[in-house]
């Protein structure tokens, strides 16, 4: 089934907007993300003071946005299963189980890259 909406600079315009209302609402509702925030201040700070390479900082900022990702996904996950219900089902628990573990998988593989280029340089 094919859209044959007429391209809209409005429209695609309109879609940043919404995205960025995403980002305000990650950040009033979930206090994780406040945590994330203050992670990706600090390792700014020290890749700026550490002069890290552009391959360093490259990576530094996948790493963040890997995190920030796998945190988005998990509040949208999260915000879904609770909207299909309250009731606590070991099915639904498991869910969320999953996809807090891909914010710590994620959470865990920024680490590791952190360490990887700030150990050497201190």
């Amino acid at each position: 089934m094919s859209d044959n909406k007429n391209f809209s600079i409005r429209a695609r315009g309109q879609s940043f907007k919404y995205a960025f209302d995403g980002i305000i609402s990650l950040f009033r509702s979930e206090h994780n993300m406040w945590i994330h925030f203050l992670a990706t201040i600090i390792v700014i700070a020290l890749a700026i003071i550490l002069k890290v390479t552009p391959d360093e900082f490259a990576l530094l900022s996948l790493s963040i946005g890997f995190v920030w990702t796998a945190e988005i996904f998990n509040t949208a996950i999260e915000k879904t299963m609770d909207f299909i219900t309250t009731e606590k089902k070991p099915a639904i628990k498991l869910i969320k189980d999953l996809s807090a573990a891909a914010v710590l998988i994620a959470s865990i593989t920024a680490l590791i890259v952190g360490c990887f280029i700030f150990i050497p340089k201190i």
